[in-house]
């Protein structure tokens, strides 16, 4: 199971359930659980959350690109990094050497999200 730390389950329920997609399978007050490609991942309720500068949670995705443009259109912006230079499109998508694409994205609390797809 993944864990993620956030002030507002409203928030997080409407960000993760609504905008991401998740199926948010229960609810008790402390927290939600939702799926993620059949993983877990418990949503938690915290008095203080404290973003962490690297990804909490990465998503595989089929293709980053489609579902890069997908959650753009939803209102979500994608994290720019100087030290990738023009290896980071403007879409904010990276391409690392093995192929594989990634881009990273914050939940309402900032948490840094990635999602990515394997190299072909």
């Amino acid at each position: 199971m993944a864990l993620v730390g956030v002030s507002d389950l409203g928030a997080a329920r409407a960000f993760y359930g609504g905008l991401l997609g998740l199926e948010i399978v229960s609810e008790d007050g402390f927290a939600l659980v939702a799926l993620a490609g059949g993983m877990r991942v418990r949503i938690t309720l915290v008095s203080n959350v404290v973003a962490c500068g690297y990804t909490v949670l990465g998503f595989e995705v089929p293709d980053t690109k489609d579902t890069a443009r997908n959650l753009a259109a939803a209102g979500i912006d994608f994290e720019r990094y100087g030290f990738l230079g023009d290896s980071q499109g403007p879409d904010g998508i990276w391409q690392a050497p093995t192929g594989t694409r990634v881009a990273w994205f914050k939940d309402p609390d900032g948490n840094l999200l990635s999602i990515s797809d394997a190299a072909a």
